[in-house]
């Protein structure tokens, strides 16, 4: 259990809420803690990760793209 009360490391990124918890575990575990390492990523790796499906795919998108980013 880390400091904010998580067994899972969930809470201490940056990734959206929106995208829900399966995705953010699965992003997580794969290393990705931060929104920028998702910078040129591609979909399809993404989407490989038990968890991350299409709407998890479009919110990083859009959280992406606020900040002059993209997916590969």
């Amino acid at each position: 259990m880390d400091e904010t009360g998580s067994t899972d490391g969930t809470d201490s990124t940056d990734l959206p809420r929106g995208i829900g918890r399966p995705a953010t575990r699965a992003l997580v575990l794969a290393g990705y803690t931060r929104l920028a390492q998702l910078d040129e990523v591609p979909a399809t790796d993404l989407l490989a990760l038990h968890g991350v499906g299409p709407k998890a795919i479009r919110v990083l998108t859009e959280a992406l793209a606020e900040r002059g980013m993209a997916l590969g």
